[in-house]
């Protein structure tokens, strides 16, 4: 559903990866491996229609990301390294604004989410009040919510405790289960006990 062809990117005169090939169909969990500076985070912004590349082209049902654009961003989660999280909002207002671009409004799930990522108790807050690590967890609170078939995460375990580690793993399981898409970079082990998780490698 999702395919990579022929992809390749310059930065600063310096080739990040080229030829790339790979892709990715319902039920799949696919992690981007490589060096600190091989591209992964680049990667990740190309395919999700924030980045350019090179040469090569994304597809989506086997349309280029540009010419699908607008169905393609409605399956589509994107986390990077900004969370995108509005300061002023509290953390349940956060998920509630998400949550009501593309859905109607349902608060009970929205309270269950924040209480999965360790923020029972401090969903009034107001978000800048949060620290960097909470912000963070708001943001992956809308893993909860999401409706969407693809999810780009880039090292969405970041500042993660082992057991928030194993709570975010089954909640990738359980989307591809569903026949959801994760792609995603961590430099954390996932999935050591079982083969749930295909590699790419950058840079090799």
């Amino acid at each position: 559903m999702l395919e990579v062809r022929d992809l390749c990117c310059i930065r600063d005169e310096r080739i990040l990866f080229e030829d790339l090939n790979f892709s990715i169909t319902s039920g799949e969990l696919v992690q981007i491996e490589g060096q600190n500076g091989a591209g992964k985070t680049t990667l990740l912004r190309i395919i999700a229609g924030l980045g350019q590349s090179d040469t090569g082209e994304v597809y989506w049902k086997d349309e280029t990301i540009q010419s699908a654009r607008e169905e393609f961003h409605q399956e589509l989660l994107f986390l990077g390294h900004h969370t995108g999280v509005k300061k002023e909002l509290t953390a349940f207002e956060n998920l509630a604004f998400y949550q009501a671009m593309h859905d109607k409004p349902e608060p009970q799930m929205i309270w269950d989410a924040l209480a999965r990522v360790g923020l029972a108790g401090r969903e009034d807050v107001p978000a800048g009040q949060l620290s960097a690590g909470q912000q963070r967890r708001v943001a992956l609170a809308r893993l909860w919510i999401s409706k969407h078939k693809l999810w780009i995460l880039d090292e969405p375990l970041t500042a993660i405790d082992k057991q928030g580690v194993k709570v975010l793993e089954s909640l990738f399981a359980e989307h591809a289960q569903k026949g959801g898409m994760v792609l995603l970079t961590t430099h954390q082990d996932m999935f050591t006990d079982s083969g749930n998780l295909r590699k790419i490698r950058l840079g090799d």
